[in-house]
């Protein structure tokens, strides 16, 4: 879709079963602090006029609380028309063809992105915006999910894997009315991924792209 998206600049995929997103942002934060010091010596890293520190602990933050923190919006139970109403007041493009994931998808990326310098894992996505991803033990409208910014980009995707079929194909089924809308990175069905889930899958971590 375009030079930063995945899957056609994936560098690494890693899945874990018995694991989930908390113990691979533990991970994440472990290896990149080895890989620094292992090839530079420091964890200091200068990308362009910046000074990056690769030292864990990583900032994490919420989804929503970082849209709120940088836009005063609470994407907390909008409805898709709220959403879209939310989008027009601060001066983010929208189409009709745009469900809440991609219009939460859209704000994040034009408000907040480009904010996170230093290592954030950004986690906790609603559950529009993870079609893949298992719903969030404490909170069923969000998905245990994150995404690892650095520099103002996302440089990894993450999250504990949906292995309920019944409800990976509520979630496909949803992607097929946004693809009817327009929605052009919609998924499709995949009743073998969906028979496969039947037949069983452990607790599994996914972390998918890494950039």
């Amino acid at each position: 879709m375009d030079r930063t998206h995945n899957p056609e600049f994936t560098q690494m995929e890693i899945y874990v079963a018995y694991k989930d997103y908390h113990w691979m942002m533990n991970f994440t934060e472990d290896m990149l602090e080895f890989i620094c010091n292992e090839v530079l010596g420091t964890t200091q890293v200068q990308i362009g006029n910046e000074k990056v520190n690769f030292k864990k602990p990583f900032k994490r933050i919420s989804m929503t609380d970082s849209i709120l923190e940088h836009t005063g919006i609470d994407i907390s139970n909008k409805s898709e028309k709220e959403l879209m109403e939310a989008c027009k007041s601060i001066g983010v493009e929208v189409t009709e063809s745009m469900g809440k994931g991609k219009l939460i998808d859209e704000i994040f990326g034009e408000k907040c992105e480009s904010n996170y310098i230093q290592p954030t894992f950004i986690t906790d996505y609603p559950v529009e915006m993870s079609p893949l991803c298992k719903k969030h033990r404490d909170n069923p409208e969000l998905t245990e999910r994150f995404e690892l910014m650095v520099n103002g980009k996302e440089l990894a995707n993450a999250y504990s894997e949906l292995n309920d079929p019944i409800d990976q194909k509520e979630r496909f089924e949803e992607q097929v009315k946004l693809a009817e809308k327009g929605d052009e990175e919609a998924m499709f069905i995949d009743l073998d991924f969906i028979r496969a889930l039947e037949y069983g899958m452990p607790p599994t971590f996914r972390d998918g792209d890494w950039y």
